[in-house]
């Protein structure tokens, strides 16, 4: 489990395999305090910590994404060089900061507008009709793995305010119209219109 507040902005290093696809990233996160077999939430996606350790001064830690998780996430479209917002997984005690987050990507959404607002800016994303149902104003969403909460819905978009701290602090600062994001419902919106469902089909 994750919380959706992130704590380094990692970088691919390298990408590779022919099978699963193998990708190392460059972390701040010292590789004696990552445990192997650790789950790391990379930009919203849950991985598995294969192999760590430290190159010319720089920490990397290694996870694999079979196909499964490069059709249905963003990691696809992971390069050298790209930018991954990092969280490692909850520990009892820690504080909660933002929402319970399961780093299982329910869909990808695009970046259809950001603009300024004040200090902070704007973004609209178009998400997959059948998501839109979970998604409320004043809710939560992960959004590439950052809990963020939506300001209004429309149609099939939605939009989300990012204050100048999220932009530096996390890979939202370099984002563009285009991208692709990992979106992950809040799990109590799941489960409120699983109960609806259910009221509905003992109604029928």
């Amino acid at each position: 489990m994750f919380t959706g507040i992130i704590t380094d902005v990692g970088r691919v290093a390298s990408v590779s395999g022919s099978g699963d696809t193998r990708f190392e990233i460059e972390t701040v996160y010292e590789p004696d305090s990552i445990d192997m077999g650790a789950s790391i939430a990379c930009s919203g996606v849950c991985l598995t910590v294969i192999e760590k350790g430290t190159r010319d001064d720089t920490h990397w830690f290694a996870v694999e994404a079979s196909k499964e998780t490069l059709d249905v996430t963003s990691a696809g479209d992971w390069q050298v060089g790209h930018s991954l917002n990092l969280e490692r997984a909850l520990k009892l005690g820690d504080e909660l900061g933002g929402h319970i987050v399961s780093g299982h990507v329910d869909a990808l959404a695009e970046i259809v507008n950001i603009r300024p607002e004040g200090d902070s800016q704007r973004f609209t994303f178009r998400a997959p009709k059948d998501i839109m149902r979970f998604v409320a104003p004043k809710g939560s969403i992960t959004l590439d793995g950052t809990s963020l909460t939506v300001n209004e819905v429309e149609g099939d978009t939605f939009g989300v305010n990012l204050i100048s701290h999220t932009q530096s602090v996390t890979s939202w600062g370099v984002a563009q119209v285009g991208d692709r994001v990992n979106l992950e419902i809040d799990v109590l919106a799941r489960y409120v219109a699983r109960l609806k469902d259910t009221e509905g089909d003992a109604n029928v």
